[in-house]
């Protein structure tokens, strides 16, 4: 069974985009840390590598994406509460990111997003029960 997810992103700049992360309350590892790449634990399981182009273009033959024009990858968290939703947003519009919705009530299920400072789309949800079988 997997364990943990490592997820690699590529960033304009990664000394930027950990300032934004860490201001969000995610945890900074400055072992897995230098100019090209910085590393936050989002939790014990979830790992994110802020890679600038050149080093992300290392590990794929591919072009990065121009996340203005084109979605690269949209990416979801589970939260404890309703609050824990809205209060990330929120720190990630203090820090400089965006949101292009409103947060949405399902009753068994409340999400809202935010866009990083490249272009990444975040989800967060919070699941306060299982949906009602038709």
């Amino acid at each position: 069974m997997v364990k943990q997810i490592f997820i690699n992103l590529p960033v304009a700049d990664p000394g930027k985009s950990l300032a934004f992360f860490t201001a969000l309350g995610f945890s900074h590892n400055p072992e897995f840390t230098d100019p090209n790449g910085a590393c936050i634990s989002v939790s014990d399981t979830i790992t994110v590598m802020l890679l600038s182009h050149s080093r992300f273009r290392d590990f794929t033959p591919k072009a990065v994406c121009d996340t203005s024009e084109a979605v690269e990858v949209l990416l979801t968290l589970g939260c404890g509460s309703r609050e824990q939703v809205d209060e990330l947003v929120a720190k990630a519009i203090a820090a400089g990111g965006t949101t292009y919705d409103k947060p949405e009530d399902f009753g068994f299920m409340y999400t809202h997003s935010f866009v990083d400072l490249d272009g990444h789309g975040w989800g967060l949800v919070h699941m306060s029960a299982m949906p009602a079988q038709a």
